[in-house]
């Protein structure tokens, strides 16, 4: 940690969220009433910065929103929490991403996603923001925006000394992360399996070890996650919670991660930490209000070393 605060950045997605829940999810061609309906902001690259932001950490978000009501949305929230909107910006022709996550009553969800301005973010973007991207400790990624604006961003990054955490999700853009300037390699079960290429998890996994990955860490929703790195591979379970949505759940879990690893715990504190935000993020409908704040995690912490 280069300074008193975790210092983070955030490139990446603005997705406002039209959230459906229902008692199961609709067969193909069904059309089926729902049980509730809430608006709220979402986005891997916002969930994951407001989420560092909660648990103690100095975020900048580097993202492009449009000029409608959605954006101002965004806008008024980061304002509200404290978060500088400065390198985010709003598009002129096309409007903010929106997703419809439908949340049946065990807190699975589907959803499905349109990025709209996401996609515009462009690498002039990315250059301006370049001071902020070489004083972070942590450069977070993910794959709902483009590709080559990503990779700019995780070459300044990295060059500077911050670490590259990527969360290759929604996982059609895979092919890219091989030659990324990434250190941890951050999916879930099913894009582990899917970067594997045919391969077991653990076999991928060790091959980017050896490519000089600093870690992987595969989250595996209600089992916890599995870590690979140079001491070997392990398991952590996942701490037992009343699911009430699952949605942004994985994101809350890689803030932990970043957040705790920037503060010098070792990988394993880190998944542990990071496994009790998702956990908390599980228990409150929609995305943002599920982002879970600093002193939250370390009471759940100590009940669950009460027990």
């Amino acid at each position: 940690m280069r300074s008193g605060k975790p210092k983070i950045c955030v490139v990446g997605s603005f997705m406002a969220d039209l959230v459906f829940r229902v008692k199961r999810l609709p067969r193909p061609g069904e059309s089926m009433p729902g049980d509730e309906f809430g608006l709220f902001l979402g986005g891997k690259g916002f969930n994951q910065a407001i989420a560092c932001h909660r648990l103690g950490a100095e975020v900048t978000m580097v993202g492009r929103l449009g000029k409608d009501y959605f954006g101002e949305l965004f806008l008024k929230k980061m304002a509200e929490e404290g978060m500088s909107a400065g390198f985010v910006r709003q598009d002129e022709e096309v409007g903010t991403g929106v997703a419809c996550p439908i949340v049946d009553e065990s807190g699975q969800n589907a959803i499905i996603g349109i990025a709209r301005a996401n996609l515009r973010i462009d690498i002039e973007q990315v250059e301006a923001a370049r001071e902020e991207l070489e004083s972070a400790d942590v450069l977070m990624l993910q794959f709902e925006i483009p590709y080559p604006v990503s990779f700019r961003a995780g070459a300044i990054a990295k060059k500077a000394g911050a670490l590259v955490m990527l969360d290759p999700a929604p996982i059609h853009l895979s092919e890219p992360v091989v030659d990324s300037p990434v250190d941890f390699i951050v999916p879930n079960e099913i894009e582990a399996s899917e970067l594997a290429q045919g391969r077991t998890v653990t076999e991928w996994a060790e091959a980017e070890l050896a490519r000089g990955r600093k870690g992987i860490v595969v989250s595996i929703g209600a089992d916890g996650a599995l870590v690979f790195d140079q001491d070997g591979r392990r398991y952590f379970p996942a701490f037992k919670v009343r699911v009430v949505d699952s949605t942004g759940a994985g994101d809350a879990f890689r803030a932990g991660l970043a957040v705790s690893l920037t503060e010098g715990k070792s990988l394993d504190q880190a998944v542990r930490f990071a496994n009790a935000c998702g956990a908390l993020a599980c228990t409150v409908l929609g995305a943002e209000p599920s982002m879970p704040r600093r002193e939250a995690v370390e009471e759940f912490l100590l009940k669950q070393e009460a027990k």
